[in-house]
């Protein structure tokens, strides 16, 4: 590509020293795309753009936010009531985090349905995994921060959870306390690590967006780019969709903020916290409760871990319940291998398509049992939609990959945009 010609003197000035306004004029403006992208590659830009907001209000708030046990209540309700704006600040952070993992997961979703996992863009779909990995750290620190009811034995349940782990889990879960439980030295580690984590996403995503433009886009179809008519400017073609796709977001997004400002939240994070006091159920906030719900599957009756463990004798109905959990995350990084079919998108591949939907079900059901007690009838339903969440990464998609004939492929994206135009 061609060195543009800057008007402006002093970007002119600034650019032949260092090229970063043609470096960004390459990458943003010029950028070949896919000419056959549908709306659903909007949420990348938009899961940028509610990071950026999340971090500025993330600052503003650490200004007046105190991280000590006497004063975290109280410096959280003197923000909402005393702070000029500081309800707004909060609410737009607070639900922000239920927007961003909204945004994110339906993007990995996408990801999932299209094959963008695939060959060349395996390491682009692993920074991703990373920056959900380090979404749900963050995420589990800031709830943490108001120290009502909620947050108190939140950080005491999901802590303990290390204490299961051979050899280090005591000493991780006392590194994570600062003594022997959950108290000031612990919420001071979460603000600390709350505070720094959204930065390191932000270098995951710099990353991410390197790879993306290294591997280049996929689209609808899964076919690469042949033909020099295959792609176009990434603007103004695709800053307009997403200038659009943004304008419905934050219409939703203020909804919340505005409207019903709580609705992702608990009553009880409104009570102070109170060692002495346990709530009725204790819940993680609606993002997190697929993997809380495989974690409570793995009880000492459920066959399947009666069957892993050799009834019991390896390991803990509750050290697999952890093993589980994060196992559920972790083999997203693997899924480019585990996936053997040669087509990358489910839009040619009718049988993986209607399992792909049987996936999504699958964890809504497990985001619902999340938040029932832990009885009978849940438990069960639990363990069966947690045995399938593993069937489904582990035998299915080796299995199916292998004995599933798809569709035919067209032979370009502009042979496929041709053709359905006439």
């Amino acid at each position: 590509m061609t060195k543009p010609t800057w008007n402006n003197s002093v970007v002119k000035w600034i650019d032949d020293r260092l090229p970063i306004f043609s470096f960004m004029h390459e990458e943003t403006v010029e950028y070949p795309t896919p000419k056959n992208l549908n709306y659903w590659w909007n949420f990348g830009s938009l899961a940028g753009i509610v990071l950026v907001i999340m971090i500025i209000t993330g600052i503003i708030l650490a200004m007046h936010y105190t991280p000590h046990v006497d004063m975290a209540f109280a410096s959280t309700e003197r923000i909402d009531r005393d702070v000029n704006y500081g309800w707004l600040i909060r609410d737009i952070h607070m639900n922000g985090a239920s927007i961003f993992f909204l945004v994110v997961y339906i993007h990995i979703f996408r990801g999932m349905y299209y094959g963008s996992y695939k060959a060349p863009r395996e390491l682009l779909w692993m920074l991703g995994v990373l920056i959900l990995l380090a979404m749900m750290a963050t995420a589990f620190m800031g709830y943490v921060l108001p120290w009502g009811q909620m947050s108190f034995w939140g950080a005491t349940v999901i802590t303990n959870l290390f204490s299961a782990i051979p050899l280090v889990g005591d000493a991780i879960l006392s590194w994570l306390w600062g003594g022997f439980a959950v108290d000031n030295p612990t919420l001071n580690r979460f603000f600390s690590l709350h505070y720094l984590l959204p930065f390191v996403i932000f270098g995951l995503v710099f990353l991410h967006l390197w790879a993306l433009h290294v591997g280049k886009s996929n689209n609808p179809l899964g076919i690469d780019v042949k033909e020099p008519g295959d792609t176009i400017p990434f603007h103004p073609y695709y800053t307009a969709k997403d200038a659009f796709g943004l304008g419905v977001l934050l219409i939703v997004y203020a909804s919340f903020v505005f409207f019903s400002p709580d609705f992702f939240g608990e009553p009880d994070n409104y009570i102070e916290a109170n060692a002495l006091v346990t709530p009725a159920q204790i819940v993680p906030e609606w993002y997190l409760l697929p993997y809380y719900a495989i974690l409570r599957a793995f009880t000492d009756d459920f066959i399947v871990y009666q069957v892993i463990s050799i009834g019991g004798f390896l390991f803990s109905a509750k050290l697999a319940g952890v093993i589980a959990m994060f196992g559920s995350i972790l083999l997203l990084l693997v899924l480019p291998w585990l996936d053997t079919s040669p087509v990358r998108s489910a839009s040619f591949r009718p049988v993986y398509k209607l399992f792909f939907w049987l996936f999504i079900i699958d964890c809504i059901v497990l985001g619902y049992i999340g938040a029932k007690p832990a009885h009978e009838p849940f438990t069960w339903i639990g363990q069966i939609a947690t045995t399938y969440y593993f069937f489904h990464f582990l035998v299915l998609l080796p299995v199916l990959g292998k004995l599933e004939k798809p569709l035919a492929v067209p032979d370009s994206i502009s042979a496929a945009v041709t053709k359905s135009s006439t």
